[in-house]
C-alpha cells in the first residue's frame, strides 16, 4: 500500500511538471533550444511578420545581413545590424529591450543566430521570420551616387560655383 501512495505522488508531480512546461511553450510558441528545452525567441511565418509590420506598435525590422547585401535589396523600413556585429553588448540601434524586434536575413540561418543572441541579451519580444529569399513583399534598394571631385578646372566634368550672395 505504501508503494502505491509513493508511486501516485511521484506520477502526480511528474504530470504537473509536464503540464506546466507545455503551458509555457504553448503560451509563447517559442523555439526550443535543443537539449534541456530552454526558452528562446519566437519563430513566426512571413505572413505573420507582414501582419505585425502593418501594426503601429513601435516595432523595428532588423536585417542581419552584411551592409552590401542590405544595399542590394531589403524590406522597407528595415535597419541593417549585421549578425557578425551582434556580440555581448546590446546594439546601439536597439536601446529598448521590450520593443518588438522582427529579424530576418537571406535564408534564415543568420537571423536565427541573431535572434538567439538578442534573446540571450535580455530582449523579450524577438521574432524571427526567415530569409528575404522567400519574401514576396516589396524590396527597396539603396542607390549610391559616386561623385568624383577633380581639383583641376580643365579636367572637371561639371562646375560647382559657390554662392557669394551676389547676382
Amino acid at each position: 500500500m505504501k508503494f502505491w501512495i509513493i508511486f501516485c505522488a511521484s506520477a502526480g508531480a511528474a504530470l504537473i511538471a509536464v503540464a506546466v512546461v507545455l503551458a509555457i511553450i504553448n503560451a509563447r510558441n517559442n523555439v526550443l533550444d535543443g537539449p534541456g528545452s530552454v526558452m528562446s525567441y519566437t519563430q513566426i511565418t512571413q505572413e505573420k511578420a507582414v501582419e505585425m509590420m502593418a501594426r503601429d506598435d513601435g516595432h523595428i525590422i532588423v536585417d542581419v545581413r552584411r551592409q552590401d547585401e542590405y544595399d542590394e535589396g531589403h524590406i522597407p523600413g528595415a535597419v541593417c545590424i549585421p549578425n557578425e556585429e551582434i556580440g555581448a553588448e546590446p546594439p546601439a540601434g536597439l536601446p529598448d529591450k521590450e520593443q518588438i524586434i522582427l529579424v530576418y536575413c537571406r535564408s534564415g540561418r543568420r537571423s536565427k543566430e541573431a535572434a538567439q543572441k538578442l534573446f540571450d541579451m535580455g530582449y523579450t519580444n524577438v521574432y524571427e521570420f526567415g530569409g528575404i529569399i522567400d519574401w514576396t513583399g516589396e524590396v527597396v534598394k539603396e542607390e549610391h551616387l559616386d561623385i568624383k571631385i577633380v581639383n583641376e578646372v580643365e579636367k572637371a566634368d561639371f562646375w560647382i560655383i559657390p554662392d557669394t550672395g551676389k547676382n
